[in-house]
């Protein structure tokens, strides 16, 4: 559209994420937003995840003519229906699947509601800076407790009540995580030949470390002798892991034959190529399984489905919740609780059992 003015997402020489524009009046609270996140210690990635929403929301006010301070209630639902008619652009193809089954090349409600998130942020935070200015977020009802015993637990007159949550939130299906099977984990597994990749597919599969932490991974964090990882996970939370014995083989068949000379602490790098030595991205950890999963006939064999396996593995040998929610470093036993509901085989011999026992009563 002619006339409206253009507005990119940059990355600074400090890590920093900030909106850029030819229009600076259209960016100027954003980016302060943005840089209050820093302040607060939000790691880069989510800072970047608020500025991607941020960026939709100011693309959206240039196209309509509108700036931050003009900004009403019938503004931030019209924003939201613009959202939800938003057709993903560069894409081949339809590439969310809905509750029926079928692709739609629009974008995920858990995609909406991230820009949503970053809207109510940015509009809490000019309220901490301005007391008299009433948000155009409209609230709703108080979140709900983190868990039953916090209310009435030893330590439940320490626990602030929740604010209330944003009504400006998109439905979202409640899915199960997906576990492979052990066919798929052997096909993936097959077509690795690397053994940067075998280890890193391994600490997912083994060890259940999300795809972030692989790469956040020094080889200072390993200790192969005594089979422990140090894992710095999400929201700068340390864990130790038990390193499996196979894994720790692999990681050290990786030092001594194909980690390249380099100067970086990481422990897995790029192999080949002009960054040769560099620690691998995202991007390229992706890119790697994009190509292997193809290679296998796995389409289930992302990342993140490695450690939903490991989860799976774990409630399907009943494992105790207290030590599952160690292993996998969730903030909340509730986001573990979810893998107990993926082990059929364990429900099912407990159910038959239970039938037995009444049968001979």
């Amino acid at each position: 559209m002619s006339g409206v003015p253009v507005v990119v997402l940059v990355r600074g020489k400090d890590r920093s994420w900030r909106l850029a524009s030819s229009e600076e009046w259209l960016v100027t609270d954003a980016n302060a937003y943005l840089g209050y996140l820093t302040d607060r210690g939000y790691s880069p990635a989510t800072v970047r995840t608020y500025g991607y929403g941020l960026l939709a929301f100011v693309r959206w006010l240039a196209a309509v003519g509108r700036s931050v301070e003009q900004v009403d209630t019938d503004a931030i639902l019209a924003f939201l229906s613009a959202c939800r008619d938003e057709h993903v652009a560069g894409r081949v193809g339809p590439n969310v699947v809905d509750l029926n089954g079928q692709r739609v090349d629009r974008l995920a409600p858990s995609s909406i509601n991230l820009r949503l998130a970053a809207v109510a942020g940015l509009y809490e935070f000019l309220g901490m800076r301005d007391p008299g200015r009433v948000s155009p977020v409209p609230k709703g009802r108080a979140s709900s407790w983190f868990a039953p015993g916090e209310r009435s637990g030893l330590l439940g007159h320490t626990k602030r009540r929740p604010a209330p949550r944003s009504r400006l939130r998109v439905r979202t299906p409640r899915r199960l995580p997906r576990a492979m099977s052990a066919a798929e984990c052997s096909a993936l597994l097959a077509s690795l030949h690397s053994r940067r990749d075998l280890a890193m597919a391994g600490l997912m599969l083994y060890c259940g470390l999300r795809s972030c932490e692989v790469l956040s991974l020094a080889v200072s964090d390993v200790d192969i002798g005594g089979r422990w990882l140090t894992v710095h996970g999400k929201g700068a939370k340390d864990r130790r892991v038990p390193l499996d014995e196979d894994v720790a083989a692999m990681i050290n068949a990786y030092l001594l034959t194909e980690r390249p000379d380099t100067t970086t602490s990481a422990l897995f790098v790029v192999a080949k190529g002009a960054n040769r030595g560099r620690p691998l991205t995202p991007a390229g950890l992706r890119s790697v399984f994009r190509y292997h999963r193809a290679i296998a006939d796995v389409p289930a064999a992302a990342p993140h489905a490695l450690r939903h396996t490991f989860g799976t593995a774990l409630a399907q040998a009943g494992v105790d919740l207290a030590v599952m929610q160690a292993l996998l470093g969730h903030a909340h036993v509730d986001t573990t609780a979810r893998y107990i509901h993926l082990a059929p085989t364990h429900v099912k011999a407990e159910y038959d059992a239970a039938r037995s026992r009444a049968r001979h009563t």
